[in-house]
């Protein structure tokens, strides 16, 4: 009786947690190198590029930490020691800036932070500056127009378009490299900018025109499993 009294209590509040981590929304990605590639391209590049990328996540509906970030959007500028995706390679320790809406009241900026950590996982460990400024993430309802855009203030910038028969240099070409993040689904797109005019990372880049981006979808605190990104071989990343 009192076993069953504490399962059922013990259930109970795994429910109510499970509950207050449940959120969905778009994410993008784009890094400093093709994600979209084929192997003998992208063994010419690795150790070379890839070390820096965008990431951003735009929250549809839910709440983080009990906190709900209904229409909020954080973003993050990475810089890590080798190409990331590269199973020989070792990333880690990166460095990061954080961009947290600027609409979002203290509580619900603290929530952005830890749900960004929490996704980024080690590649967020080492936040080294957050600037809170308006964020806009502009992800198309059908992932494979492919026509995504983030905005960070005047301080990050990715716009991308669909991939089309123009981008398959070789004919080999697969999503290579895989979303630097679990997500539900995602889509390989060109970047037509790719661009980051922060502090806190000694390093500004701007590109254009790459096959570095993912436009897709996130959950938490739901059964849905990370989907591959669409229609290609994976290669996974090295941790």
């Amino acid at each position: 009786m009192r076993k069953a009294l504490f399962l059922s209590v013990a259930l109970a509040c795994f429910a109510v947690s499970l509950q207050s981590q449940q959120l969905r929304g778009d994410y993008i990605e784009s890094r400093s190198t093709d994600v979209y590639v084929a192997q003998c391209f992208a063994n010419g590049e690795v150790g070379l590029t890839g070390n820096y990328a965008l990431m951003a996540w735009h929250v549809e509906q839910g709440e983080w930490n009990g906190v709900k970030l209904d229409g909020l959007t954080v973003a993050a500028a990475v810089r890590a020691r080798a190409t990331l995706g590269d199973p020989y390679g070792d990333p880690y320790p990166a460095q990061a800036v954080l961009m947290v809406d600027n609409a979002a009241n203290a509580a619900q900026r603290q929530a952005l932070v830890a749900l960004a950590q929490h996704e980024g996982g080690r590649l967020l460990e080492n936040v080294v500056r957050v600037d809170y400024v308006p964020v806009l993430l502009d992800v198309p309802a059908d992932l494979h127009e492919g026509g995504a855009v983030l905005r960070a203030g005047h301080l990050a910038t990715i716009v991308t378009r669909p991939l089309n028969h123009h981008d398959h240099i070789c004919g080999n070409e697969t999503n290579y490299y895989p979303p630097l993040n679990n997500v539900d689904h995602a889509m390989s797109a060109v970047a037509l900018t790719d661009e980051f005019q922060g502090e806190g990372l000694d390093s500004h880049w701007t590109s254009h025109g790459r096959r570095s981006a993912y436009i897709g979808r996130f959950s938490e605190g739901t059964a849905a499993m990370a989907a591959p990104a669409d229609s290609q071989a994976m290669h996974p990343v090295g941790e």
